[in-house]
């Protein structure tokens, strides 16, 4: 065996698009989260936060309510899915954000 110090070695790259750049400009359907039915800002506790837990961009923050980074989400659907209360919902990317209130 050889003698290789492997936490000298570091990555070269830069991300980009897929490599964990800022995916928004994807999204055809984004997350909406209904505050009123969501687990943690009705507890007022750091309690599920499945839509944090999942997400693969991370792209929810882990806060009470919980923010989605739409620079980075790209409409996966996957908080949806997870999300115990139902409190997320995905809406056509063409939606105007005036309408979702």
């Amino acid at each position: 065996m050889t003698d290789r110090n492997f936490c000298e070695m570091i990555s070269r790259g830069a991300p980009g698009p897929g490599d964990g750049g800022k995916t928004g400009s994807w999204r055809v359907l984004r997350p909406v989260i209904n505050l009123e039915a969501c687990i943690p800002v009705k507890t007022n506790k750091m309690a599920c936060f499945n839509c944090w837990l999942y997400c693969p961009d991370c792209s929810v923050s882990k806060t009470i309510p919980p923010v989605i980074d739409f620079e980075y989400c790209k409409g996966c659907g996957i908080c949806a899915e997870e999300c115990p209360a139902g409190a997320i919902t995905m809406v056509d990317e063409a939606t105007p954000i005036e309408e979702e209130k």
